[in-house]
């Protein structure tokens, strides 16, 4: 998608704010743009990706965090009642972090690589199997990917209980342990990761976005007039 921000923008900020005098955060300003009520949880974004940009927003530095201003638009009007599109997030968040986040976080994060896929498959009725990128990422982690084959073997992971715990646990999981990583540019890999993401989430729109090469969005002068 192509969409475009009007020329002059707010900065973004960490956490929620009260109304737009006050700053905002990526979803604030999507909800503005959308025509929404000022929230950070607004209608128009798939709640689990509203989820993931605040954390993105929260986690990245105050020096990179205007970068991430450009994808704003994308996420206006991306939402879907398909159940693989919270699978989806959850995957491409720990297949992403499992590489570069410390080794504490690397459990968790295989447990959930393989608790996704084991999901998707079910949703998709086939035979559980790794898809390569989740191959590649427990590869990259041979200790932390057999102690979770042996920790999955004996537990069950329901579609429900994916959605409602698993999968906001391993968003919040990798987005902090990216932040965190010892790598050389971890703000650069969480807009990545949020980038992907939102890919991920489009794909699963029947026919795609209306409108998929401009997004109509909300003039900016009531936002910059603190309205």
């Amino acid at each position: 998608m192509h969409s475009h921000l009007p020329a002059a923008v707010p900065l973004l900020s960490r956490g929620k704010h009260r109304n737009p005098r006050k700053g905002a955060c990526f979803m604030e300003f999507a909800s503005y743009l959308a025509g929404e009520r000022w929230s950070d949880h607004p209608a128009c974004t798939h709640p689990l990706l509203a989820a993931m940009a605040r954390l993105v927003n929260d986690y990245t530095t105050d020096a990179n965090r205007q970068r991430l201003t450009p994808l704003i638009p994308s996420v206006i009007g991306l939402t879907t009642n398909d159940p693989r599109a919270d699978v989806r997030i959850a995957l491409r968040a720990a297949t992403t972090a499992l590489p570069v986040v410390a080794a504490e976080r690397q459990l968790a994060l295989a447990v959930s690589v393989l608790a996704s896929e084991h999901v998707l498959a079910d949703l998709e009725g086939r035979e559980p199997g790794l898809e390569p990128a989740s191959q590649e990422a427990l590869d990259l982690v041979p200790e932390a990917a057999r102690w979770a084959y042996g920790f999955r073997s004996g537990v069950k992971v329901s579609r429900r209980g994916f959605r409602r715990y698993a999968a906001p646990n391993t968003v919040q999981l990798a987005v902090r342990g990216i932040s965190q990583a010892c790598a050389d540019d971890p703000d650069a890999i969480l807009r990545d990761l949020l980038t992907a993401a939102i890919d991920d989430v489009r794909a699963l729109v029947p026919g795609g976005l209306p409108g998929d090469d401009h997004v109509e969005t909300r003039p900016l002068t009531a936002f910059k007039a603190g309205r």
